[in-house]
């Protein structure tokens, strides 16, 4: 039976229960929850896990942290089968061959067609039991979910919590800044207890400072028990944890013997799953972070400086996803450098000091990145960061390069379109084979019918004579949707945010404004 609890990345001895992280979401000091211990894997698990389905591989991975007296373990298993079940793939998260030794994991079968939806379907469906078993015990809980999207958590969050009983989300996007499929998933559901909000003149760090902000409020939290469904949220990482043990199990055994992720990365979420899954066992060689031009994580990993880019933010780009100036996630993995690069005294040190240790210097690191918009985490930790991480930048006009490189494949790996966050994974996986490995696996993280600028700008009529976007990569669920209503909430600012909640929590029934 596992035994882990949670603790906040930025300091405070206090730990909380599965229940109360997920619940929680964000520390009320800023920081994010993280396993008192990450456990070992079974040892029989490479041959017993080996033929499991992608929902039986979830229950074993997750039982590891999950306790029996959070979730019993029928319990989880029901959760599971029913975030699954409406997957368009059997295997959920199905691999694509695209050339020897490699491969693309197609994330992106679930309900939204994006790979939010293998972690946000879990998610719901969690925090409604929790809510339930709760409220059944007389507790009479309300949970009002705050999150902020670049595109894609939105849909999925709201996805996975339409019509949820006790739950009612609010999800903020920067106005004009997410595609028009992204914004129509989210703004045509017409549950009543979902809420889109457009907040005027921001872009997505905007909205995620908003969120925090709200959070770290400790009156606002609790009068309106606050809960997270972006990848601050624990329960996020870990159902993502699963779909690199799924990889592995179906590549060609020959082939698992040296394994390498490229993962398209914005917020640090995707890629620090894997990051779990090689802490608990999982034998990868490389994570490669794949960047856009925004690259404050290639540049750390090339400098030790965790830095905003200058006076001009966040620079648009066609991979919008990771149009993200601060990585949220990265926070996570920061912790674990400032602990495992501790010295001297504190290596002897107890486990509890060690932790306080590492708490405190991370709390360092984000007040100098709050006051000056910068940190240098020094030689060690860039050293101990390179030793499993490699990161690439790939240019807007890359990207579209490598959009047509794929669509011109040639059979039987051909054609291919891939949306643009998976087309800068893979020119990432095109400059990393020449450094070693045999094996690479990129994620893919969004069907290309999402991204439709990008995907009918490489593929134009001169580059891609017989490329028809409607024909070749618009689902019908996904062109239907141009006919729907739609409810949107613009707003400015926090303030708006915050009336906008308070005025909904107090009964009232707000226009939308579009």
């Amino acid at each position: 039976m596992s035994q882990t609890r949670y603790f906040s990345t930025r300091g405070g001895a206090e730990t909380l229960s599965f229940d109360e992280a997920v619940l929680t979401g964000l520390a009320p000091n800023g920081g994010l929850y993280i396993p008192t211990e990450i456990p070992s894997l079974p040892a029989d698990w490479e041959t017993a896990w080996a033929n499991l389905s992608f929902a039986e591989l979830s229950h074993a991975i997750l039982s590891l942290f999950i306790p029996v007296d959070s979730i019993p373990s029928a319990d989880l298993k029901d959760i599971i089968d029913r975030s699954y079940a409406t997957f368009r793939s059997e295997a959920v998260t199905p691999l694509r061959k695209t050339a020897d030794g490699e491969y693309t994991l197609e994330l992106w079968h679930g309900p939204t067609w994006a790979f939010k939806d293998v972690a946000l379907q879990f998610v719901g469906n969690v925090f409604a039991y929790l809510l339930e078993k709760r409220n059944a015990a007389g507790a009479n809980e309300q949970l009002t979910v705050l999150g902020a999207t670049s595109g894609d958590t939105g849909s999925a969050a709201i996805y996975g919590l339409r019509s949820k009983p006790a739950i009612t989300i609010f999800i903020l996007y920067p106005d004009g800044r997410v595609s028009p499929i992204q914004e129509a998933q989210m703004a045509t559901v017409p549950d009543a207890n979902v809420y889109c909000v457009s907040v005027l003149d921001s872009d997505f760090d905007t909205c995620q400072s908003i969120v925090k902000s709200c959070f770290s409020d400790a009156t606002f939290n609790a009068t309106h028990r606050l809960g997270a469904v972006n990848s601050i949220n624990w329960a996020r990482i870990l159902a993502q944890i699963v779909y690199y043990f799924a990889a592995y199990f179906q590549l060609p055994e020959p082939e698992r013997k040296d394994v390498n992720f490229v993962v398209p990365t914005g917020n640090f979420g995707d890629i620090l799953a894997g990051w779990y899954a090689k802490r608990l066992g999982l034998p990868v060689g490389r994570l490669v972070v794949a960047t856009n031009e925004n690259d404050i994580l290639q540049r750390f990993f090339a400098t030790g400086r965790y830095e905003r880019n200058g006076s001009d933010g966040v620079k648009a780009t066609y991979s919008p996803a990771m149009d993200i100036l601060l990585s949220s996630n990265f926070e996570r993995l920061l912790y674990y450098l400032a602990h495992d690069t501790q010295e001297g005294a504190l290596a002897s040190a107890s486990a509890e000091e060690r932790r306080a240790a590492a708490q405190a210097q991370l709390s360092k690191w984000y007040d100098e990145i709050k006051a000056t918009g910068s940190a240098d985490m020094g030689a060690a930790v860039q050293r101990l960061a390179d030793s499993e991480f490699w990161a690439e930048r790939v240019s807007d006009q890359q990207t579209l390069d490598e959009i047509r490189k794929y669509y011109a494949l040639p059979a039987p790996y051909g054609p291919y379109v891939v949306d643009p966050h998976t087309a800068v994974g893979l020119a990432s996986t095109d400059r990393s084979k020449a450094k070693g490995g045999k094996t690479w696996v990129t994620l893919s993280t969004a069907h290309p019918a999402k991204f439709s600028e990008a995907v009918e700008l490489a593929l134009s009529k001169d580059s891609a004579p017989g490329f028809d976007f409607r024909r070749d990569v618009l689902p019908p669920q996904l062109a239907e949707l141009e006919t729907l209503p739609k409810r949107v909430y613009k707003v400015r600012g926090e303030d708006g945010v915050r009336a906008l909640v308070e005025a909904v929590k107090r009964g009232e029934k707000p226009e939308p404004s579009a």
